[in-house]
């Protein structure tokens, strides 16, 4: 008896995590505009849905079910964010103040890929160098590393955009310039490593 008991707790537990974490991946598809995969990820979801809260309504006197319940949705949310994280859907918006408008951070960004606007701004201390940096989600970290090796004091502020429309970067990113910036990073680091 205990042992069905103890199955019962943890199918209730897997299921509500994989229910919680497609909700939460169907959200974010939605959010990003792919209604169509979210609507497919919405039908598996709420047969997995209904599944496991039968289980725990035809046993609704078991509390560990009601218990497992519970954490399964916890975890699932867990789960479906760092899912998310993985797949990093979508652009991020990044604004770089420098405090020093005479490094040539626009053409090294630019040369590793990023779409760059910038302009010069006049801040509490001085010139500034203003730069607004789109760049697909996935390599939002690379951008940081790189825009902290060129400035390390530099003040970033990121963001995604709803919408983006025109402009000559969509075209770069097909072309792939940013992902052989990033695996030629990685490269160097592993070189580097290699030599320690």
């Amino acid at each position: 008896m205990l042992e069905n008991a103890i199955v019962m707790v943890v199918i209730i537990m897997v299921i509500n995590i994989i229910y919680v974490s497609l909700s939460t991946l169907r959200v974010i598809l939605t959010l990003k505009g792919r209604r169509y995969i979210a609507a497919s990820i919405g039908i598996f979801e709420i047969m997995i849905y209904t599944v496991g809260l039968g289980l725990v309504l035809d046993n609704l006197g078991e509390i560990q079910n009601l218990i497992a319940y519970g954490l399964g949705y916890g975890l699932g949310v867990i789960v479906g964010s760092m899912i998310e994280e993985k797949l990093a859907l979508g652009y991020t918006t990044v604004n770089v103040i420098s405090s020093n408008p005479d490094i040539s951070f626009t053409k090294q960004l630019r040369d590793k890929g990023y779409g760059v606007t910038s302009w010069y701004a006049y801040g509490m201390d001085g010139d500034r160098l203003s730069m607004q940096i789109l760049s697909p989600r996935k390599y939002e970290m690379h951008l940081y590393e790189t825009i902290k090796s060129i400035d390390p004091k530099a003040f970033i502020i990121a963001y995604e955009p709803k919408q983006i429309h025109g402009g000559f970067w969509v075209k770069k990113v097909k072309k792939g310039r940013i992902i052989k910036s990033v695996e030629e990073t990685e490269a160097q680091q592993e070189a580097k490593q290699d030599e320690v």
